[in-house]
């Protein structure tokens, strides 16, 4: 419920935000539910959130380790280059393993928990929060998520 409170208040100040700057078309980014405007600056992206642009760098960099969170048959009909598929329902026992037990199960290696190219997504960017909140209850205290999830991704690759 936290979650979906956070994200609803996100949105709302997102709108109201965009309706009296004229923003329409401006992707919103978040910092402990201000818009980025309120928080740093224009160039400002959260400590949790992955923008766009920055998952595309990060993945032509080959910097990122990336983990669709949604169900094995959302992951089977389209998914961002170099993503591993480990479920939601799956995620804090799948964090919870041992490398070898990692690697044998999701054929990767288990990302530290101090590592800083941790970066989850789902669909919408719903699921990602919420998986952010149980890794960094893991002690993956810089793990991120793009928020604008598989549907955001698909629709700029087709452009």
């Amino acid at each position: 419920m936290k979650v979906i409170s956070r994200l609803l208040l996100t949105f709302l100040v997102c709108i109201a935000q965009n309706s009296v700057h004229g923003k329409e078309e401006k992707e919103c980014e978040v910092c402990e539910g201000k818009l980025q405007s309120l928080c740093q600056g224009d160039n400002f992206e959260t400590s949790s959130t992955v923008s766009i642009s920055e998952l595309r760098r990060l993945l032509a960099e080959r910097k990122v380790r990336l983990f669709d969170v949604r169900e094995p048959d959302e992951f089977a009909e389209g998914h961002i280059p170099t993503a591993i598929n480990v479920p939601l329902g799956e995620l804090k026992q799948a964090f919870g393993l041992t490398p070898d037990q990692f690697a044998a199960r999701y054929g990767t290696q288990l990302p530290p928990p101090d590592a800083t190219n941790v970066v989850l997504y789902c669909q919408r960017g719903r699921r990602s929060a919420e998986a952010l909140d149980i890794i960094c209850g893991l002690g993956y205290h810089r793990a991120r998520h793009y928020a604008g999830g598989y549907s955001v991704w698909s629709q700029h690759e087709t452009l």
